[in-house]
């Protein structure tokens, strides 16, 4: 008994855990905890300490220490001040236009990542919200083909039975078992398939492997969608968060290669400094009528560049090349979102007259079903029959959540193109 207590013990922890979650609850969840958005944040957090990085030579900085040494001959510079009993340095740059842009450039590059944060949001909600609709779908579609495996397995037993009264021939047995197999084996998949779609559900939603995350039945929050086409180019234009990184990530170029293009303008450094000397460094070698121990300074350093050399001047031309990449991009990506955006609404209305189908076919199923029991009640139909009826119509229930199963998905890439599916769905 200890064996057994100890060996189901340690077996908890790899018990998968069912998480059950609405699809607002599943959207939430996967804002706050998904793996590939939390990167995004913490990339976020290095740009912005690259802010702080960039700035660091405007912030005065100051420095002490001492240079004791005892001397022979010529007092010999230590660090390039003279030997000292103590002293102290403030090291600040006043204007270096070069590393102002720099400067301007990380802050660029922080407003980047922070729009790529966004970015990879709403694609975490896109995907989230998909998986979200594949695991509920498959779920269906598991109950209903169980639901027909329990009536091919009726038919199967009537055959048999009139198989065996000599009313059938054999291979009706056999056809009648070859369905139900086939059934059993549809049902298996689906049964599979689910777990799949919920597996990967918890994963998106940050959960471990062996989790899964389990839809809930409950009311959907009902997605508005634009009116028109050209409101849907409207709105995905504005709202794309891809062409804003590719503008940030322009504006950031643009400086980089402003600041190589200003390699030439002067350099203004804080000059501070105090040194207590001590006298016996510099008694035996300078004649020296009136010692001064606190010696001090204060000013300014200037920096005139005459000759920099090529290599500012390649690293320009090299930003020039990235930014027009960047602008091809921009332009190929603005095309691409016009085109996608207008077959994005052009799909929804593909999809919804395909529900509408698929809605009629179920409603022809249901009444051909209601009519074969009216009729069975009369000893005009058989079970095999009312069977047969109940498989069609589970079929066309399952087409009919195909169809409506591929209109939410289509709504949501209409609203992921526009870039309002997170509003929609929090």
């Amino acid at each position: 008994m200890r064996t057994l207590i100890l060996f189901a013990l340690a077996s908890l922890p790899i018990c998968a855990e069912v998480r059950a979650l609405s699809l607002r609850e599943a959207v939430d969840l996967a804002i706050r905890q998904n793996p590939s958005l939390v990167i995004a944040r913490l990339d976020h957090v290095k740009a912005q300490f690259a802010v702080d990085i960039a700035r660091d030579p405007f912030t005065p900085k100051i420095y002490g220490g001492s240079g004791a040494a005892w001397t022979r001959g010529y007092p010999q510079a230590i660090n390039g001040n003279p030997p000292s009993i103590f002293e102290t340095r403030v090291l600040m740059e006043i204007y270096n236009r070069p590393q102002r842009l720099l400067v301007a450039q990380a802050r660029e590059n922080a407003r980047g990542a922070e729009i790529d944060v966004a970015r990879q949001q709403d694609e975490v909600v896109y995907r989230t919200a998909s998986l979200f609709l594949e695991a509920e779908q498959t779920a269906r579609a598991a109950v209903a083909a169980r639901k027909q495996v329990e009536s091919l397995q009726t038919v199967l037993e009537e055959v048999k039975q009139r198989v065996a009264e000599g009313r059938e021939l054999p291979i009706q047995s056999r056809r009648a078992e070859l369905d139900a197999a086939r059934a059993r084996q549809r049902a298996a998949a689906l049964a599979s398939a689910q777990e799949e779609a919920e597996s990967s559900l918890a994963l998106v939603l940050g959960f471990g492997a062996e989790d899964l995350a389990r839809p809930l039945p409950g009311e959907e929050p009902a997605l508005r969608l634009p009116e028109s086409e050209q409101g849907t180019l409207d709105d995905a234009l504005a709202n794309n968060k891809q062409m804003r990184l590719l503008q940030s990530q322009m504006q950031a170029k643009s400086l980089e290669v402003k600041s190589y293009q200003s390699s030439r303008w002067p350099q203004i450094d804080l000059v501070a400094q105090y040194s207590l000397l001590a006298e016996h460094n510099f008694q035996d070698f300078y004649n020296i009528r009136r010692f001064q121990r606190n010696n001090g300074e204060l000013g300014a350093s200037f920096t005139l560049p005459f000759l920099v050399g090529k290599s500012a001047h390649a690293y320009a031309a090299q930003g020039d090349a990235d930014l027009a990449k960047l602008r091809a991009q921009y332009n190929l990506l603005r095309n691409q979102i016009a085109a996608d955006s207008r077959k994005a609404f052009q799909d929804v209305k593909h999809a919804e007259a395909a529900r509408e189908v698929a809605k009629l076919d179920l409603d022809v199923a249901r009444e051909q079903l209601n009519i074969f029991l009216a009729q069975h009640d009369e000893g005009r139909v058989s079970i095999r029959e009312i069977e047969g009826a109940r498989v069609q119509e589970s079929d066309k229930w399952l087409a009919y959540y195909q169809a409506q199963n591929d209109l939410e998905r289509l709504r949501l890439n209409l609203l992921r193109q526009t870039g309002t599916l997170s509003a929609a769905l929090k």
